[in-house]
C-alpha cells in the first residue's frame, strides 16, 4: 500500500515526464585506466561497496559522491598526477576508490536511477583497472584511485563523440553558425551568465536556436569557476564535430551535446518575461493536472512497470559485479578478437554445439591449441547468473572429470566462454541415439559411471566451498578421446558454505533428474545431485531415458525397481550389450543407482560413498528403499501405468502450486561433437 501511494505521487507531482521520458542510456564514451589491481588487494569486494554507496546517495538525490579505503584528508590530484597515483596505489595492499555518480537536471528520478543502473551494469566491463568513466547520454559515472571531484578537465582523458551523419553541403553554412550560437547560449546560462540558472556546477539546462538543441551539465563537485573552464572548453571542442548533426564533448567535470533533434525532457525557457512566463507555468500545471486525471491509470501502470524493471537491473548488477572478480584473473581474460578469428569469426562450418545457454564453436588459438568457444549473449539476469556461476565457481577448481574452463571475454559485443576442446560427443548420443557408430562395452559404461561419481565427490568434499551442479544428466557428461567422463555446464551451479544444512531457492534443472524435496520444496543440498547421478546410473546401465513424464509406459525408475523387486535386474541391461557383461556387477551397480535416488535425502549415500561402493566389490551395498512417486503395491503392469497416471497427476499439481509449468522433450541437444551447452526444452526455472 505505501508502494502505490508513493507511484500516486509521483504521478500527480511529475506526471508529464514520467509519461514521456527517456531514461537515456546510450553509451556516449567509456574509458578505462590502463592501471591493473593487484590481486593480493582484495579490490573487488571494494568495488562492489563503492558501488552499492553510490546507488543508495542516487537513489537520494539523483548524485552522490564516496571514497572507500581513502587517506584521512584526501586532496584533489591534477590529471597528470594520476598515473603516478595509481601506480603507487597498485603497490599497496589496499586500494583507495573515489566514486561520483550524477544524472543530468532534465531527468525524471526515476529515468534517474535507471540511467545509473545502466551505468554500473556496463562500468564493470573495465575492471580491474583502478580507473574508469562512463558517459551515458543521461548519466555520467567514474571510479579512480585519488580525489577527482574537483577535477574540471583532463586534458589526456576529455574526449569528444560526432554521430549522426553529416548535412548536405548546401546547409553546413547555417548550422555552423546554429550551433555555435546554441553552444554559447547553454553554456552561459550553465555557469550561470543567462537568464535561466545560476549557482555552481551541477546546473544543466536545455537550449534550442532554430532546429539545433544543446545541453550542458556540469558535475556538482567543480563549483562554478571549474564548470565555467570546463563548459568553455567543451563548447570549442564540439563545433569540431560539424558538418555532424550530433555532437558530445565529454569532460571531467562536464558534458555537453548538441544535436539536430530534441533529446532532452525540459522544454526550453529562453528569456521569457516573468509575467507571462509566470502565466505559462500556470497553465502548464493545469494542463498537467487535467492529463494526470485522464489516464492516470495508465501512468500508474508505466510507473510500476518502471519500478519493476529498476528492481530487475539492481539484481542483474549485484551479480555483474560478482563476475569481475573472477575476469581480474589475468590467466582468464581473452581479446574477443582473438577468439573471433580464432573461430574464423564464428563461422556455421566450425559450430560443434547448440543449446539453450549459447552456441559453441571449435577455435584453434594463435598457439596452435585447439578450444571449445562458447558464445554467449548478455541480455538477462539469467545470463549474468549462469556466466557468474561458470567463471567465478568453476575457474579455480581442476579435476579430471570436470570440464575445464580455460577463460572468458566480456570486452566484445557478446561474451565468450572458452574451454577445453573435447572432440568425442556428449555421452546421451553414445547410449540412446538409434545410428549410433559406437557402442559402450560395459567397461566403458562402468568406467563413465565411476569418473562422473568422482567428478561429483570432488565437487562436493573436494573444495573449499561444497558446489551443487544442480543439471547432472547424459547430455552434460562430455567424453575426451580416450572416453573419460568430463562433467560439463555449471550455469546452475550453487555453492554454500558448511554450516548450511540446505539451501532454499528457485527450482531449477531437468525434469526427471530432479530430486523430490527440491521439486516440491526447493530445499536444495548435495542429495540433489547424488539423486540425478542415480537416475543416470540407471539410464547408462539399461540405454532407456528416464521418460518419467511419458504416459504410454512406465518410467525407468518404475520398471528398474520392480525387476530388483522380483531379483531379475539383468532384465534391465542394455540389450546392446548383447549379454556381454558380469551379471553381479551390473545388478551391483543398479542397486547403488537405486540407492541415490530414494525419495529421503537422508538415506542417500554422499557420492565419496558411492565413489568407494563403485571401486570396491567386496563393499557391501545397502539394501534401498523405494524410489519415489510409486505406489507400494506395484506389482502387475496394469497397476504400474495406473500408479504412473496418479504420479504425474501428483506432480503437475505440486509444480502448479509453486508456480512452474513443466514439459519434457525426449531428444538431447543435437551436436555434431561436444561442447558445453544445454537442451531448452528440458530446463525449468522459476
Amino acid at each position: 500500500m505505501l508502494m502505490y501511494s508513493s507511484w500516486v505521487v509521483l504521478i500527480f507531482t511529475s506526471f508529464f515526464s514520467v509519461a514521456v521520458s527517456d531514461p537515456r542510456i546510450t553509451e556516449a564514451g567509456l574509458y578505462c585506466g590502463t592501471t591493473k589491481a593487484p590481486l593480493k588487494a582484495n579490490y573487488i569486494p571494494s568495488f562492489i561497496n563503492e558501488m552499492e554507496k553510490l546507488s543508495q546517495k542516487v537513489a537520494s538525490s539523483n548524485w552522490g559522491m564516496h571514497s572507500i579505503n581513502a587517506s584521512p584528508s584526501p586532496s584533489p590530484s591534477s590529471s597528470s598526477s594520476s598515473s603516478s597515483s595509481s601506480s603507487s596505489s597498485s603497490s599497496s595492499s589496499v586500494i583507495p576508490i573515489f566514486g561520483f555518480a550524477q544524472c543530468f537536471g532534465d531527468m525524471s528520478h526515476t529515468d534517474c536511477l535507471l540511467c545509473y543502473a545502466a551505468s554500473r551494469t556496463k562500468l564493470p566491463r573495465c575492471l580491474p583497472s583502478v580507473a574508469a568513466r562512463i558517459y551515458l547520454d543521461g548519466c555520467f559515472l567514474r571510479y579512480d584511485n585519488y580525489n577527482f571531484y574537483a577535477e574540471a578537465t583532463d586534458g589526456a582523458r576529455d574526449g569528444v563523440n560526432c554521430s549522426g551523419g553529416g548535412v548536405e553541403e548546401d546547409g553546413r553554412a547555417g548550422l555552423g553558425e546554429r550551433v555555435g550560437r546554441v553552444v554559447e547560449r547553454v553554456v552561459g546560462v550553465a555557469v550561470g551568465e543567462g537568464g535561466g540558472g545560476g549557482g555552481g556546477g551541477g546546473v544543466g539546462g536545455g537550449e534550442e536556436v532554430e532546429g539545433v538543441y544543446a545541453l550542458a551539465q556540469c558535475w556538482k563537485s567543480v563549483g562554478r569557476e571549474g564548470c565555467r573552464e570546463c563548459l568553455r572548453k567543451a563548447g570549442r571542442e564540439v563545433r569540431g564535430c560539424l558538418p555532424k548533426r550530433e555532437g558530445r564533448a565529454l569532460n571531467a567535470g562536464c558534458y555537453l551535446r548538441y544535436s539536430t533533434h530534441k533529446f532532452y525532457n525540459q522544454q526550453p525557457l529562453l528569456h521569457a518575461d516573468p509575467q507571462n512566463g509566470s502565466l505559462r507555468r500556470r497553465g502548464v500545471i493545469v494542463a498537467e493536472v487535467l492529463a494526470a486525471a485522464a489516464v492516470i491509470m495508465l501512468a500508474l501502470s508505466a510507473s510500476y512497470a518502471a519500478f519493476t524493471k529498476l528492481s530487475k537491473i539492481k539484481k542483474e548488477n549485484n551479480n555483474l559485479g560478482q563476475i569481475s572478480s573472477s575476469i581480474s584473473k589475468s590467466s582468464l581474460n581473452y581479446k574477443y578478437e582473438t577468439l573471433e578469428k580464432a573461430t574464423d569469426y564464428f563461422n556455421s562450418s566450425r559450430k560443434i554445439g547448440q543449446g539453450g545457454a549459447g552456441s559453441v564453436y571449435k577455435g584453434v588459438l594463435p598457439n596452435g591449441k585447439v578450444v571449445a568457444v562458447k558464445r554467449l549473449i548478455f541480455n538477462n539476469r539469467q545470463w549474468v547468473d549462469e556466466f557468474f556461476n561458470e567463471v567465478n565457481l568453476i575457474s579455480g577448481i581442476e579435476h579430471k572429470n570436470l570440464v575445464k574452463l580455460l577463460g572468458c571475454s566480456i570486452e566484445g559485443p557478446e561474451s565468450l566462454l572458452v574451454y577445453e576442446y573435447l572432440p568425442k560427443k556428449s555421452l546421451d548420443q553414445f547410449i540412446f541415439e538409434k545410428n549410433r557408430t559406437q557402442i559402450l562395452n560395459w567397461k566403458q559404461r562402468f568406467n563413465i559411471i565411476l569418473g562422473t561419481a568422482e567428478g561429483l565427490a570432488y565437487l562436493h568434499e573436494g573444495t573449499k566451498i561444497r558446489i551443487i551442479h544442480r543439471d547432472i544428466k547424459s547430455s552434460n557428461i562430455l567424453l575426451d578421446e580416450n572416453l573419460i567422463p568430463k562433467i560439463a555446464d555449471f550455469g546452475l551451479a550453487r555453492c554454500f558454505g558448511a554450516d548450511k544444512s540446505h539451501l532454499s531457492t528457485g527450482i531449477a534443472g531437468t525434469l526427471g533428474y530432479m530430486a523430490p524435496e527440491y521439486l516440491i520444496r526447493g530445499q536444495l543440498t548435495d542429495k540433489a545431485d547424488v539423486y540425478s547421478f542415480g537416475v543416470l546410473v540407471l539410464e547408462i546401465v539399461s540405454g532407456r531415458r528416464n521418460n518419467v513424464f511419458r504416459e504410454d509406459s512406465g518410467s525407468l525408475l518404475q520398471t528398474v525397481w520392480k525387476l530388483y523387486r522380483l531379483n531379475t535386474l539383468t532384465e534391465a541391461i542394455d540389450p546392446c550389450l548383447g549379454g556381454d557383461f558380469p551379471e553381479t556387477e551390473a545388478s551391483r551397480v543398479f542397486q547403488i543407482g537405486l540407492l541415490c535416488t530414494q525419495a529421503s535425502a537422508t538415506l542417500r549415500p554422499s557420492m565419496s560413498q558411492v565413489v568407494h561402493m563403485l571401486s570396491n566389490s567386496n563393499v557391501n551395498v545397502p539394501t534401498p528403499n523405494q524410489p519415489p512417486f510409486l505406489n507400494t503395491g506395484v506389482q502387475d503392469s496394469d497397476s504400474s501405468i495406473k500408479s504412473y497416471n496418479s504420479t504425474n497427476s501428483f506432480i503437475s499439481n505440486a509444480l502448479k502450486k509453486i508456480g512452474v509449468s513443466y514439459s519434457y522433450s525426449e531428444s538431447s541437444t543435437s551436436r555434431n561433437s561436444d561442447g558445453p551447452s544445454r537442451s531448452e526444452e528440458s530446463i525449468v526455472q522459476v
